[in-house]
């Protein structure tokens, strides 16, 4: 069995973004009040609270372009915030729905094919074991259920 870390959006990005840089299709994140309903933040893996600004912006959890690099809209908080940093193997505050999806992939940043799958919030532990007990997996995404949106990394420790 191997320790877990969950692993939010690194600080530099996250800064660079704040600061108006570009995301994954090239253009500055979007402004917006978060409605304080479902607006996790990737980088402190926190929710954004009503009131609050927050960027919406594409970004593409890979290292190059593939087939399977899927970009898509996530959200930060406008303001700094601190990295979320792992406490074990307790679940970051922002996977608090009913339900995730998790997916493993390999040391080339490619899908491992028939892992993914729609995973109960409190069995997220469980699934990343198994699938990180394999050799072929490098790490997995959690992903939202119905959106498919990226929420963090896991890695083994």
């Amino acid at each position: 069995m191997h320790a877990l870390r969950f692993v939010a959006l690194e600080t530099p990005l996250v800064e660079a973004l704040q600061a108006g840089g570009t995301d994954a299709n090239g253009q500055a994140p979007e402004r917006h009040i978060s409605d304080g309903d479902a607006n996790p933040c990737r980088h402190c893996l926190e929710e954004i609270d009503a009131g609050e600004t927050m960027l919406v912006f594409a970004h593409r959890p890979f290292p190059e372009h593939k087939p399977n690099a899927e970009i898509g809209p996530i959200f930060l908080h406008a303001r700094a915030c601190k990295r979320y940093a792992p406490g074990g193997d307790t679940l970051p505050v922002v996977l608090d729905s009913p339900d995730f999806i998790v997916r493993g992939y390999a040391h080339d940043d490619r899908i491992v094919y028939g892992t993914g799958k729609v995973t109960p919030t409190d069995e997220i532990n469980c699934w990343a074991q198994t699938l990180l007990a394999r050799d072929e997996i490098a790490y997995l995404h959690v992903r939202s259920a119905r959106n498919n949106c990226y929420q963090c990394r896991i890695e083994r420790v």
